[in-house]
């Protein structure tokens, strides 16, 4: 299966609920901070939700 790596590129501050609990699902809790996770259905619908706050790369 593919990976992606999501890398947080902006503050969560004055931010909805949903989507500060979006970036603690993916592991994202800095700017800055890179992780890497399975190319799913679910967890591309979550970075959809986010796309403002995140960057993508394809490992």
């Amino acid at each position: 299966m593919a990976k992606i790596k999501v890398k947080q590129v902006k503050s969560s501050i004055k931010r909805t609920q949903n989507q500060k609990r979006t970036l603690e699902a993916l592991g994202l809790r800095r700017i800055g901070q890179v992780v890497e996770h399975d190319d799913t259905p679910n967890i591309l619908g979550m970075i959809d939700k986010v796309k403002h706050l995140v960057s993508t790369v394809e490992a």
